[in-house]
């Protein structure tokens, strides 16, 4: 039986990589700053939340380890959904529920509920809005992805500077709850945020229609050959692999058979332990050291404007291609986590403020390239699938970052130690970029070496054709003689 045969041709049309891909990028921005750049600006509510209940650093520390780790386990989910419906509404809807979880927070009589309304409701809306979102720019994006996840990012940067000396003159003139309202009102600004994003045919829809023609022909081959002695077992086949296809298509867990992927999760794993407890305890570090409200505000927004620098500048030298994406982040990395165990040795607003700027240099830079290590690992049609995993994976590490600062904190008596575990995380963190690089390295050797073989085989072949066609023509004189 001859197997039928359908579908048709879809063009692969390249990312615009510009156009309305700017405003796709100015999205980002928004949702960067009002997500992570919150969390950063958070350590104003964290003073306050502390005095206010009386509670222990380690306690008032889960609030923001909760908001953290909520994120990246939600990340899939909101990968999974924005695959299903799209990702304009469930960006809009994660707006939505931030608003919702900031404003109840505000009326909380316990840390339990701030844990619950900060921490997992807010925490949710914000894995519904930062996945999609950074998803859709990486399909707007190839040659110039860099950049414009370097460009996305820096809001993160320009609105903790901005928001940091904000939130503290709203809890001056209206306590830390009437702060975390105007607060809750200002996260609608996510449900623009998502009416901002433009659906465009991705890297994987295009890759299954130039696969239409030929998929149905396999299985086709396939089924009509077991047609005529088992129906049933044909039925069954093609329901496997249609429920196979829908699940890849909304959630690829073929990912974690990926021993490069597994090994960046694991790298971000210990990146996370490092990355959120600086910004949090950073204020109160300062004032233990006798500065004031307003000077320990500044020293965050200075640490934000270094931040926008590093990632700007950092950014610009990834999409030039002079160094690997993978080693840049490495060098980035170490730096960061060695000017973290440095910080205990400041003492003063000076020594605090050369901290910060070389804390947000090193942090601007990691932050602005650690998306594109993802994107070139797994590639663009999977990088919605990747995100999601990798920051499902990389939750452990922002869950017991924070709280695990805090033990130290609080078994020490000094806010410097909190640094010296971030530092320490970061350090080791780096040892698995280190090991990413040395497989790649290895891989492409492997390559260069299969495609010299493969060359060799070729040369030889022709030579062998070469010496077949003279045999013949000699074969053909021989027999005109004659």
């Amino acid at each position: 039986m001859k197997p039928h045969v359908r579908g048709r041709a879809v063009r692969r049309t390249p990312p615009p990589d510009g156009g309305y891909g700017w405003f796709i990028v100015f999205s980002t921005f928004l949702v960067f700053g009002l997500t992570f750049g919150v969390i950063k600006s958070f350590g104003i509510f964290y003073v306050e939340i502390h005095h206010y209940f009386a509670t222990t650093a380690t306690g008032s520390s889960w609030i923001t380890s909760i908001t953290v780790a909520t994120i990246h386990i939600g990340a899939p989910v909101g990968a999974a959904l924005s695959e299903r419906f799209s990702h304009r509404s469930v960006v809009m809807l994660g707006g939505l529920l931030s608003s919702v979880g900031m404003v109840a927070g505000a009326y909380a009589q316990n840390l339990v509920q701030l844990y619950i309304t900060v921490g997992f409701i807010t925490g949710f809306g914000y894995a519904l809005t930062w996945t999609p979102t950074v998803t859709m720019l990486g399909w707007y994006f190839e040659r110039r992805r860099p950049l414009a996840n370097a460009l996305a990012s820096t809001g993160e940067c320009v609105l903790t500077f901005i928001l940091t000396p904000l939130f503290q003159l709203l809890v001056d003139n209206f306590t830390w709850r009437g702060a975390m309202l105007v607060q809750g009102a200002i996260q609608l600004n996510l449900c623009v945020c998502g009416a901002l994003l433009r659906p465009l045919k991705t890297p994987a829809q295009q890759k299954q229609g130039e696969q239409e023609l030929e998929a149905p022909t396999r299985a086709g081959l396939k089924l009509d050959t077991d047609s005529d002695s088992n129906p049933e077992a044909r039925t069954r086949s093609s329901a496997s692999c249609c429920v196979d296809s829908d699940l890849r298509r909304y959630v690829d867990y073929t990912l974690v058979t990926n021993v490069h992927f597994v090994v960046y999760s694991l790298f971000g794993v210990f990146a996370a332990l490092g990355f959120f407890a600086p910004a949090l305890f950073l204020v109160p570090f300062a004032r233990s050291l006798g500065l004031d409200e307003y000077e320990a505000a500044l020293l965050v927004s200075l640490s934000a404007a270094l931040d926008l620098l590093g990632r700007v500048v950092f950014g610009w030298v990834a999409n030039l291609r002079l160094v690997e994406t993978v080693r840049l982040l490495t060098v980035s990395v170490t730096l960061l986590g060695t000017v973290l165990l440095l910080c205990p040795l400041a003492t003063t607003f000076g020594q605090l403020a050369a901290f910060c700027v070389a804390y947000g240099l090193s942090y601007g830079a990691t932050v602005s390239t650690h998306i594109t290590v993802l994107a070139e690992l797994v590639g663009p049609e999977r990088l919605g699938s990747a995100l999601g995993f990798f920051m499902l994976i990389r939750s452990s590490g922002g869950l017991l970052g924070p709280p695990i600062a805090g033990f130290f904190i609080d078994k020490m008596s000094d806010y410097g130690t909190g640094f010296l575990m971030a530092g320490v995380a970061l350090i080791v963190s780096a040892l698995f970029l280190l090991l990413l690089d040395q497989m790649n390295r290895r891989g492409r050797g492997l390559s260069r070496k299969g495609g010299s073989m493969h060359s060799e085989d070729e040369k030889e072949a022709e030579e062998l054709q070469n010496w077949t066609d003279i045999c013949k023509k000699d074969g053909k004189d021989w027999e005109q003689d004659a």
